[in-house]
C-alpha cells in the first residue's frame, strides 16, 4: 500500500498515489471466535428463520447485528440491565412498512416461540422507512450495523445496502472532504429491491477549490477512480447488486437545482444520505418546505420543450430510416464481397446486386431487390436535401420489409457459400488432374491415381502422404454432387490439395527442365554463340535477346511464343530433327559448329 502525504486539494487528490486496500473498507472483521461460534449456532438459527418466514411470509430480510455495535444499540433502546448481561444475539427483522401496526403482535408471537432457544435472541423489528429515517438523522451507529448485518434471509435489502455501504467507505477514504453527499436512490428506497437490483448511487463530489483542471476532464476523471472501486466492493459485499453510480460536481448540481431539472428534484425527493457534510439534507428539507423553485427562466425552458417536439420526432423517424439504410445496405455488400467482387460503395450495390443476384445467377427474387433500392433512394433523397421528413407508418413498413429481407440474404448467403464451395471443388479437381493429364497423358481419373502411385509415390519421388490426398481429392469432388461432404471435408482437401500441387509442380518443371537440356543444342559461329531448342512446336533459335521460329525459314518470333511452347511440351524419350533445320540455320548464320 502506497501512502502519500493529505492531499492539498481535490486536483491533487485524484492525482494521489493512496491506495485503498480491502481492510479499509469500513466493514466489521469477525474473529475467528465469532465464526466457530456461529457455526456451532447455525442449525438453531436456521430453525427460527425457517418458523420466522413461514409465519409471516412478507419478511424482507433477517440479519444478524455485528456484536461490536450491541452495546451502543442497546443503549439506544434502552435494554435492561439484567437483558444486557445474558449476552444474546441480536437480529434484525425487516417487515413493509404496511407492517408497522403490527410489530408488537409479531414481536410478541416471536419471543414466546424463541423463549427457551440456545443461543438467547434479541429481535429488533424495524420497516425500511425507519432504516432511511435512521440515515436522514445521520444515526450512524444503527445503519452501520443494519448494512453490516450476517444475512439469514434477504430479499434484496441488506445486499444492496451493504454493496453501497462499502463502496461509500471506499470512496470517502480516497477523497475524505471531498464528498459532500453519497445518497441512495432507485428501487432500493422504493422498497422494490431483489437480490440483482442495481443499486442506484449519486455521488456529489465538492470541486469548489478546483483552479486548474477542467470540469469535463475532473468530472471524467472522479468517474474512473469511483468506478474502479465497483468490483473491489461488490467482491466484498458477496453480492449480486450492481452499483450504479452518478457522479456529480456541487457546481454542476447546484446549477441543475437552480434550472429545476426533473431529475434533479426526483433526486433530492426520494434520494437517502448515506453519507451527508451539511448539503444534501438541508436541501431535501428546503424542497419538502417548497423553498426551492424553479426560476421564471427555467419555467420557459421547459416550456419550449414542447414547441421542439414535432422536431425532435422528425429527427428521431429520419435517423430510424438512416439505420434501416445502413442495415441493409452493408450486409448487402459483404455478400457481394463474398461472391468474390471487391467491396463495392453504396451507390453501386444496389446495380451489381441486382445484376449479380437477381438476372446473372437467378438466386433472390425482385421483390427483395426492390426492397434494397427503396432504402437506397430514401437515403439518397435524404442526403440531396429532397426527403425532411418521413411519417411513422412508413417506417414501419420499411423496418417490416428489412427485416424481410436480412431472413431472406441469411438464406442468400447459404446459396453463394454451396456455389462457392462447389467453384473450390470443381477448381481443385480441375488442376490436381491436369497436372497429372501432362505428367501421364489423358486417362481416367482412376488410371491416373494408379499412374501416381506406380510412376512417383513407389519411387519416392513424392511423399506417400500425397497419395492419400489425392485419393481425398477424388472423394470430395464424387462425393459433393451428392451433398455428403461438409464444408470442413471441403477446406481441409483445399489446403491439403494445395500441398499436392506444388509437389506435381516442382516435379513437372524437373522434368520439363530434364526433356529441355536433351533438346538443346549449343551453336558457335563467327567467335559468336546461339542456342537451338527443339520442340514439338517446332525449332527456335536463340541468340541474345532475339528469339527466331525456324519452319521452312528462319523467321522473328517472341519470347511469348517460345515460352507457349515449352509448356505445352510433352515428356517423350525420343524427339525427331528434320536435317532441313541444319542448312536453314547455315543460311541463317553461316558456318556453324555444335558444342556438345
Amino acid at each position: 500500500m502506497v501512502e502519500n502525504q493529505t492531499p492539498k486539494d481535490l486536483n491533487e487528490q485524484i492525482n494521489s498515489q493512496k491506495y485503498i486496500s480491502k481492510n479499509q473498507s469500513g466493514m466489521p472483521n469477525l474473529s475467528e471466535h465469532d465464526i466457530k461460534k456461529m457455526d456451532a449456532q447455525k442449525k438453531e438459527l436456521e430453525k427460527i428463520k425457517s418458523w420466522v418466514i413461514k409465519k409471516f411470509p412478507f419478511t424482507i430480510s433477517l440479519g444478524i447485528l455485528p456484536p461490536e455495535y450491541i452495546q451502543k444499540i442497546e443503549e439506544e433502546e434502552d435494554i435492561p440491565e439484567e437483558e444486557k448481561k445474558e449476552k444474546r444475539i441480536h437480529i434484525v427483522h425487516i417487515i413493509p412498512e404496511e407492517e408497522f401496526k403490527n410489530i408488537q403482535k409479531i414481536k410478541k408471537e416471536i419471543i414466546e416461540y424463541t423463549r427457551n432457544s440456545k443461543p438467547k435472541l434479541w429481535f429488533h423489528i424495524i420497516t425500511p422507512v425507519d432504516i432511511w429515517n435512521f440515515y436522514m438523522d445521520s444515526r450512524h451507529y444503527l445503519t452501520a450495523p443494519i448494512a453490516t448485518a450476517f444475512p439469514l434471509h434477504d430479499t434484496g435489502l441488506l445486499g444492496a445496502l451493504r454493496v453501497a455501504e462499502i463502496h461509500k467507505n471506499l470512496v470517502i477514504r480516497k477523497f475524505e472532504k471531498y464528498v459532500s453527499s453519497y445518497v441512495i436512490a432507485g428501487s432500493l428506497v422504493r422498497g422494490s429491491a431483489t437480490k440483482t437490483s442495481d443499486v442506484d448511487v449519486f455521488i456529489i463530489i465538492d470541486d469548489t477549490d478546483v483552479k486548474r483542471m477542467p470540469r469535463l476532464e475532473l468530472r471524467e476523471r472522479l468517474r474512473g477512480i469511483i468506478y474502479q472501486y465497483i468490483a473491489e466492493a461488490t467482491a466484498i459485499a458477496g453480492t449480486n447488486n450492481k452499483l450504479e453510480p452518478q457522479i456529480y460536481l456541487l457546481t454542476d448540481f447546484w446549477e441543475a437545482v437552480k434550472d429545476a431539472h426533473p431529475v434533479m428534484f426526483t433526486f433530492i425527493r426520494d434520494g437517502v444520505p448515506l453519507y451527508d457534510r451539511g448539503t444534501f439534507i438541508p436541501w431535501k428539507l428546503l424542497l419538502k418546505m417548497g423553498k426551492i423553485k424553479p426560476s421564471p427562466e427555467s419555467i420557459d425552458m421547459f416550456m419550449s420543450m414542447g414547441d421542439k417536439t414535432e422536431k425532435t420526432v422528425d429527427r428521431r423517424l429520419i435517423d430510424c430510416m438512416i439505420d434501416i439504410f445502413w442495415g441493409v445496405i452493408t450486409p448487402s455488400q459483404a455478400l457481394l464481397m463474398l461472391y468474390g467482387m471487391p467491396p463495392p460503395t453504396p451507390k453501386e450495390t444496389t446495380k451489381l446486386f441486382r445484376e449479380v443476384f437477381q438476372d446473372k445467377e437467378k438466386l433472390i427474387e425482385k421483390k427483395y431487390v426492390s426492397t434494397l433500392e427503396k432504402a437506397v433512394k430514401l437515403f439518397k433523397d435524404y442526403e440531396h436535401g429532397k426527403l425532411t421528413k418521413i411519417k411513422g407508418e412508413e417506417i414501419d413498413k420499411l423496418m417490416k420489409e428489412s427485416e424481410d429481407y436480412i431472413k431472406r440474404l441469411k438464406q442468400l448467403r447459404g446459396q453463394i457459400e454451396k456455389a462457392a464451395d462447389k467453384n473450390k471443388v470443381e477448381q481443385l479437381d480441375k488442376e490436381v488432374f491436369h497436372l497429372l493429364e501432362h505428367l501421364f497423358g489423358k486417362k481416367s481419373h482412376k488410371d491416373l491415381i494408379k499412374e501416381f502411385e506406380k510412376a512417383l509415390v513407389k519411387k519416392g519421388k513424392i511423399p506417400q502422404k500425397m497419395l492419400t490426398v489425392l485419393r481425398d481429392i477424388e472423394k470430395v469432388t464424387h462425393e459433393f454432387k451428392s451433398g455428403k461432404i461438409s464444408k470442413d471435408e471441403i477446406e481441409t482437401a483445399r489446403k491439403d490439395g494445395a500441398i499436392l500441387i506444388n509437389h506435381l509442380t516442382e516435379y513437372a518443371q524437373r522434368l520439363d527442365l530434364v526433356n529441355l537440356e536433351k533438346t538443346r543444342m549449343r551453336i558457335a559461329f563467327k567467335d559468336k554463340q546461339a542456342e537451338l531448342i527443339i520442340t514439338e512446336n517446332g525449332a527456335f533459335l536463340l541468340q541474345g535477346i532475339e528469339v527466331k521460329k525456324i519452319t521452312n525459314k528462319v523467321e522473328k518470333s517472341t519470347v511469348q511464343e517460345f515460352n507457349e511452347a515449352i509448356s505445352k511440351q510433352q515428356s517423350k524419350n525420343k524427339l525427331k530433327i528434320d536435317p532441313k533445320i541444319f542448312s536453314l540455320i547455315e543460311e541463317e548464320l553461316g558456318k556453324f559448329e555444335i558444342v556438345l
